[in-house]
């Protein structure tokens, strides 16, 4: 193993190298410093700083709101003077506390249980309750069956309900939440999916809004247990949660941006998310976009020499509950939106790199050919994805028909540690992560250099095409992020 790593450093070291020493323009020379810059920086230290040093970043938390802080603090370290925490509202504040829940019949057994996000706290001492298990979260389904509800805990069969994926039940599955309480439910259980009743974080709202009545998650086999009794007869259990929640909580973007030097006015923004869930450290998801983006404005910081146009860099509050931090600040800067030139986000781990996702623009993909042949295939990142995807902080930039890229990277074991408290720093592979970010900075530096535009802005038209396509719309329109 020790063999194979040296190796491998040794293969990145002379593809650089030998990248650096062609023939180039001024911009490839700028971008073999750049990523140079990345392989040999300390963006593994930064990485560690914010995982092992402020954990989870739950928004509005007390360590996503120092961990803004740190990397404000970082920004300026580069020598970026124009930084600043930019703040939007959540509807409410939470802070997970403990959990506590057991199967009272047919037998007696302790239960693997969390909080779902933002459920409220049970009443002291708990509830009680036999359960109901729902497979249809339609308005019909729960009108037809609401004396069933009544008094009862709800396990959702999350199998059943998310069999063609979660986009078109989204809706519907918010709504059945206030529908089961008015039928009497005095709770609702979220089975997990992962084996060996590992639990995985998750919100099953939208939008930072509180539950309206408690909501728990046990256990995959904790549920195959619940499920398999349930044939011979009644299944009770109960569980305590204890949460603290608030009303509108204020979260920080933090914003840093270095001007350029031609045409200032126009931007790119290169970003990740800052926050995490709370079972891990959220090394994977996001802490390794986020020392990405700040390793990248070290890199561009340090060289010396001005972009064309000026480059932001944003990590966003608010992604783990839909996007809310970056979505902002598009509502808030729509008449700067015309003069964004394209956006770079970073939030799938750091996974093996193979280029980027142009979400869905066959324009942007013939844009990006050329870079990616000549400058990105040489340090792992030439592949070109047309998947449409809305899971990141890309999303409500495209919404505004802006070019965005979104860093695509081999996820194959991103999912073991997704949402789960194996989510830290150990899980990191250095190489595969500094080729991310050198992929990054390349590619910045090309966009935000070039006489012309990578691509045009398109109008509403184009973006619902590509949005129904990809069968986003109607979930976008249900959370009140796109007019269709």
């Amino acid at each position: 193993m020790i063999l194979r790593r040296i190796s491998l450093v040794l293969v990145v070291a002379a593809a650089v190298l030998a990248f650096a020493a062609e023939p180039t323009t001024d911009t490839q020379e700028v971008s073999n410093r750049l990523a140079s810059s990345v392989y040999t920086g300390p963006s593994m230290t930064t990485l560690r700083e914010l995982s092992d040093g402020f954990g989870g970043r739950l928004t509005g938390s007390p360590a996503y709101n120092k961990a803004a802080e740190w990397a404000a603090a970082k920004f300026r370290s580069y020598g970026i003077q124009n930084v600043k925490l930019e703040p939007f509202t959540i509807p409410n504040g939470w802070i997970r506390g403990p959990a506590r829940g057991q199967l009272l019949s047919p037998i007696a057994r302790p239960l693997h249980v969390e909080s779902l996000g933002w459920s409220p706290s049970t009443p002291t001492g708990g509830i009680k309750g036999d359960v109901v298990v729902l497979d249809d979260v339609s308005a019909e389904s729960i009108k037809a069956n609401a004396s069933k509800f009544h008094g009862k805990i709800v396990i959702f069969d999350t199998k059943k309900i998310f069999a063609d994926g979660w986009v078109k039940v989204l809706s519907p599955l918010m709504a059945s939440y206030q529908r089961l309480k008015d039928a009497g439910a005095v709770a609702m259980v979220f089975p997990d999916r992962t084996p060996n009743n590992v639990l995985n974080a998750s919100d099953p709202n939208f939008g930072a809004a509180l539950l309206p009545f408690p909501g728990a998650q046990i256990g995959m086999e904790d549920w195959q247990l619940i499920s398999r009794s349930l044939d011979n007869g009644p299944v009770s259990l109960q569980f305590e949660l204890e949460n603290t929640t608030s009303g509108p909580e204020p979260v920080n973007n933090v914003i840093a941006e270095i001007r350029g030097s031609e045409k200032p006015e126009e931007w790119i923004l290169i970003g990740a998310h800052l926050d995490s869930w709370d079972y891990g450290t959220g090394a994977q998801d996001n802490g390794a976009g986020s020392a990405s983006v700040l390793d990248v404005a070290r890199a561009i910081a340090g060289l010396g020499q001005t972009p064309r146009r000026s480059i932001r860099f944003a990590l966003w509050g608010g992604e783990e509950e839909g996007l809310l931090g970056s979505f902002a600040y598009t509502q808030a800067h729509l008449n700067e939106m015309s003069k964004c030139i394209a956006v770079l986000n970073t939030d799938n781990g750091a996974g093996h790199p193979k280029g980027w996702k142009v979400e869905g623009r066959k324009d942007m993909k013939a844009a990006m050919q050329p870079i990616s042949d000549s400058m990105l295939k040489d340090i792992g990142g030439g592949g070109l994805s047309m998947e449409t995807t809305y899971d990141t902080d890309h999303g409500p930039f495209m919404l505004q028909g802006i070019p965005v890229l979104d860093l695509w990277v081999d996820m194959t074991q991103y999912f073991e540690v997704h949402h789960k408290s194996s989510d830290t720093y150990d899980k990191i592979d250095a190489i595969d992560f500094k080729a991310g970010s050198a992929i990054v900075a390349v590619t910045a530096w090309k966009i935000a250099n070039d006489p012309q535009p990578i691509a045009s802005h398109i109008d509403h038209a184009a973006v619902a095409e590509i949005l129904k396509k990809a069968e986003l719309d109607q979930m976008l329109a249900a959370i009140g992020q796109w007019k269709p």
